[in-house]
C-alpha cells in the first residue's frame, strides 16, 4: 500500500500522513471526473484562458509558500524552488494566452467538397502520474494544454509529495476551475491500474522511471488507451572547444547539480575532447570540490539533500559498484556525515561499457567523464546510451557544432546551453526516455480527437 507522507530529506523529520482513497472513492471520483468533463468540455475557450490567467496569478502571489512546501518535501534548495514556481506560472500563463489560437480550425485544401476542416476536440478524463522531482512544473505542462482543450484531470502525484500536491488542486478551484475538472487523487499502483483500465478514462501520462513507464505501458496498451511517457536519461554534454574554460564548465556545473542532480534531462555524461579535456576535467573537480551540500530552505544553498534516505543509499551503492569495478572517482563519491540524505559531489571516470554505470541513470549530483579523440567518436559514444532524452555540444565552431547536435539521436539538442524549459519549446525524448511531447503546441496535440468535418453539396 503507497502511504503518502512528507518527509524532510534534510532532517529526516516526518510531516503530515495523507490517507489514501478506498475502492469506493475512486470510483466516485472516476464518476466525478466524466462527469465534470460533461461540463467542462462546453465552457468557452475564453473562460478556460481566463481560469488558466488566474491560476498563473495565483502562482505568483503564492511563490514563497509554494517554494517552502516542496524545500521541505524534497529538498529542492529554495531559489530552485522559487525558479520552479516561476516557470510553472509561465506555462499557464502561456497556454492562457496562446491556447485559443492553438485551438484554431484547421481548414484542408481537398478537392471533392464545399468544405473540408479539422476541428481539436477534447477526448475526456485523464489520468496523470506525475514524479516528486519536479512537483509543480511537471503537473503545470501537463495539466494546462489539456485543461485549455476541454479535458478533465485525475492527478496522482508522488506518495512524498502530498502537500504540493494538495495545493495545486486548492489552487486550480481558487482560480475558478469546476472541482471535478482537476481532482488529486492519493492511490496505490494497483489502483492505478484500475483506473486506466476504466472505460470512462481516455488516456494517461507519465513521468517517471523506465520502470512505471513500462508498467503504465502495458496497462494502457491493453486497454486502448493512449499513453505519454516522459522516462529517464542520461544526456551527453559534449565539449569540442572553448575560448572562455571557466564559463564552460560553470554550465557544466549547473547542468548537472541543478536539483541536486535529480533531473531527467540533467547533464549526465561529459564527453570531452583530449585537446581540452585535461583543463575541462580540472576545472570541473574544482567547480565541484567548491560546493558543499546545506540547508535547502538557505538561500545562500546551491545543492540540497537527494529526497530521500533511500535514494542516497541507491545512489551510494551505484557509485561504490562503479568503483569496485574499476572507475575512478575524481572528486566526492561518499555520504556526508549527519542527519539529511546528503552526498558529496562527485565525479566518475574509466567508466567502461562493461560497467552498470555506463548504461544505467545515475540520479543525483554525480556525474562521468569520458575523454575522446574525434568529434565523431564524441557522437557514438553519446547514441550508445539507450536513453534519449536531450543533449548539448559547446563550441565556438556554431556550424560544426550544429553537425554534430544534428546527429544526436535525442528528442531535444541544444548548442552552447543545455536543458533549456520554456513554455514554447516541445519536451520529451526518444528511445528509452519515452515518447510524445509537451508544451508549446505539442503539447496540446497528444490527448485530442482531430476532428475532420468534411461538407459535400447535396
Amino acid at each position: 500500500m503507497t502511504t503518502y507522507q512528507t518527509v524532510n530529506p534534510a532532517t529526516g523529520e516526518k510531516g503530515r500522513e495523507f490517507p489514501n482513497l478506498n475502492e469506493a472513492e475512486v470510483a466516485d471520483v472516476l464518476t466525478r471526473s466524466q462527469s465534470g468533463y460533461e461540463a467542462w468540455r462546453h465552457t468557452t475557450l475564453e473562460e478556460r484562458a481566463e481560469m488558466l490567467a488566474t491560476t498563473a496569478a495565483l502562482y505568483e502571489k503564492r511563490a514563497d509558500e509554494l517554494a517552502r512546501i516542496i524545500s521541505t518535501e524534497m529538498g529542492k534548495p529554495i531559489t530552485e524552488a522559487l525558479a520552479e514556481v516561476e516557470i510553472s506560472t509561465a506555462i499557464f500563463q502561456w497556454y492562457a494566452v496562446n491556447g485559443i489560437g492553438l485551438l484554431d480550425e484547421e481548414p484542408l485544401d481537398v478537392a471533392g467538397a464545399e468544405e473540408s476542416v479539422v476541428h481539436k476536440r477534447p477526448i475526456g478524463p485523464l489520468l496523470g502520474v506525475m514524479p516528486w522531482n519536479f512537483p509543480y512544473y511537471q503537473v503545470a505542462r501537463f495539466a494546462a494544454p489539456n485543461l485549455m482543450l476541454g479535458n478533465t484531470i485525475l492527478l496522482k502525484h508522488a506518495s512524498s509529495c502530498p502537500q504540493s500536491a494538495s495545493v495545486i488542486e486548492e489552487i486550480f478551484q481558487q482560480a475558478g476551475l469546476p472541482r471535478d475538472a482537476y481532482i488529486n487523487i492519493f492511490v496505490s499502483t494497483d489502483q492505478v491500474a484500475e483506473i486506466i483500465a476504466d472505460s470512462r478514462v481516455q488516456g494517461v501520462s507519465l513521468t517517471g522511471s523506465e520502470k512505471a513507464g513500462a508498467s503504465v505501458a502495458e496497462t494502457a496498451g491493453r486497454n486502448l488507451k493512449k499513453v505519454v511517457l516522459e522516462l529517464g536519461g542520461s544526456d551527453p554534454f559534449i565539449v569540442l572547444d572553448s575560448d572562455d574554460m571557466a564559463a564552460t564548465v560553470a554550465s557544466a556545473t549547473k547542468g548537472r547539480l541543478s536539483n541536486t542532480g535529480q533531473a531527467c534531462n540533467g547533464a549526465k555524461r561529459f564527453i570531452v575532447l583530449e585537446d581540452v579535456y585535461d583543463d575541462f576535467v580540472a576545472k570541473l573537480v574544482a567547480s565541484f570540490e567548491a560546493i558543499t551540500p546545506g540547508d535547502p530552505l538557505n538561500k545562500e544553498t546551491v545543492l540540497g539533500p537527494l529526497s530521500s534516505q533511500t535514494a542516497l543509499d541507491d545512489l551510494i551503492e551505484q557509485v561504490d559498484n562503479a568503483v569496485t569495478d574499476g572507475a575512478t572517482v575524481l572528486t566526492g563519491g561518499k555520504k556526508i556525515d549527519g542527519p539529511g540524505a546528503f552526498i558529496e559531489p562527485t565525479l566518475l571516470t574509466d567508466v567502461t561499457p562493461d560497467m552498470a554505470a555506463y548504461s544505467e541513470e545515475l540520479f543525483g549530483p554525480v556525474a562521468v567523464v569520458y575523454k575522446v579523440a574525434s568529434a565523431d567518436e564524441a557522437v557514438t559514444l553519446a547514441n550508445s546510451s539507450a536513453f534519449g532524452l536531450s543533449g548539448s555540444v559547446w563550441s565556438t565552431d556554431l556550424e560544426r557544432a550544429r553537425g554534430v547536435a544534428d546527429q544526436l539521436d535525442v528528442g531535444m539538442a541544444f548548442v552552447n546551453e543545455h536543458g533549456t524549459t520554456l513554455p514554447g519549446l516541445p519536451f520529451g525524448g526518444v528511445k528509452r526516455s519515452g515518447f510524445g511531447r509537451e508544451l508549446g503546441s505539442w503539447g496540446m496535440d497528444e490527448f485530442v480527437n482531430k476532428k475532420l468535418v468534411r461538407v459535400s453539396a447535396a
